[in-house]
């Protein structure tokens, strides 16, 4: 699979997450100043999209509360991601989000920052005296970083790190990877956890992508993907959610959670869960028990000063 079919996947997720905006399943101003309109998504979608968003917002606020936003947020994948101009509204912001992906993919973004007034100046408000940098297909700002980067590279990766002047490896870190580790070779998933966990003494990682893949309903979505020119080289973790877990365990975390989404949408607050499913009617709930449960959300912590578990012990 080339890279550009990968890079594909941003533009399709950012328009599923655009399309759920607009229909009320969660607030994000943002999005539209980086995303255009795209067509319309059955209500199966759009759920399915809103216990993702929902999922991973609830895991990142526990470890933003109890580490104070002492902390730093690295985005593997990020795409058109808004996390930080979402984060700056709630006056969440952690010491420094770091957002990763392709350099055709931050070239786009970085120039939408740059012409998009609602972006920018959010950038600037949190940049003090210091010049927001924008050149290279990157953005470096005191807060706020979008780099490029190959994700098999991890000394790539942790040479642009670095490179931050407060970046910082001993500081609690929280990775992000939504549906970016199954594009991965395993051993190029594994390589890149492995540094992640050696690398941070305290840190989380929070993966939400596809389980269950071996029977019928998962062997028609890589069949369907595959028709896309999508393949799904790193699909082997994603059999069941014990090796989604035991991908991070025997890569250097402590321990680590999975759950299918529709266990996690359970889990969801009941009156927002009330709110959303009244905002599309749904004749049959078939295929959307379908989705969930071929979807899952897993996070594994390493915990050397004991300062990260409680804050994403569970939903």
């Amino acid at each position: 699979m080339g890279d550009e079919a990968v890079q594909s996947t941003n533009d399709d997720a950012s328009q599923c997450k655009r399309f759920a905006v607009q229909k009320g399943y969660w607030k994000d101003p943002y999005i539209q100043y980086l995303v255009r309109s795209g067509d319309r998504r059955a209500p199966e979608i759009n759920r399915g999209y809103f216990a993702r968003v929902r999922g991973i917002k609830v895991l990142l606020d526990q470890f933003l509360e109890k580490t104070k936003c002492s902390c730093q947020v690295v985005n593997f994948g990020a795409g058109f991601d808004t996390l930080f101009w979402k984060l700056k509204d709630e006056n969440k912001l952690p010491d420094i989000i770091v957002d990763f992906d392709f350099r055709a993919v931050t070239s786009r973004k970085c120039q939408y920052v740059k012409v998009r007034p609602p972006l920018l100046d959010q950038v600037k408000a949190v940049s003090g005296s210091e010049a927001v940098q924008i050149e290279n297909a990157e953005l470096h700002s005191p807060k706020y970083h979008i780099m490029w980067a190959d994700l098999r590279n991890t000394s790539q990766i942790e040479s642009k790190l670095r490179g931050i002047d407060n970046f910082d490896f001993s500081k609690p870190t929280v990775f992000i990877t939504e549906c970016v580790l199954v594009y991965l070779q395993p051993d190029k998933s594994s390589e890149l956890i492995k540094w992640a966990a050696e690398s941070f003494a305290n840190s989380v990682f929070i993966n939400y992508e596809q389980v269950h893949m071996s029977d019928k309903f998962g062997q028609v979505m890589v069949s369907n993907l595959r028709g896309r020119r999508c393949e799904l080289e790193g699909i082997a973790p994603c059999q069941d959610l014990d090796t989604q877990k035991l991908r991070f365990v025997s890569n250097g975390f402590d321990d680590a959670v999975a759950l299918e989404m529709g266990e996690v949408y359970r889990y969801l607050p009941a009156d927002e869960v009330h709110r959303v499913e009244r905002l599309e009617f749904l004749d049959e709930t078939e295929l959307l028990n379908q989705l969930l449960q071929h979807y899952c959300l897993c996070w594994a912590w390493k915990d050397k000063d004991q300062i990260v578990t409680e804050a994403v012990i569970a939903l």
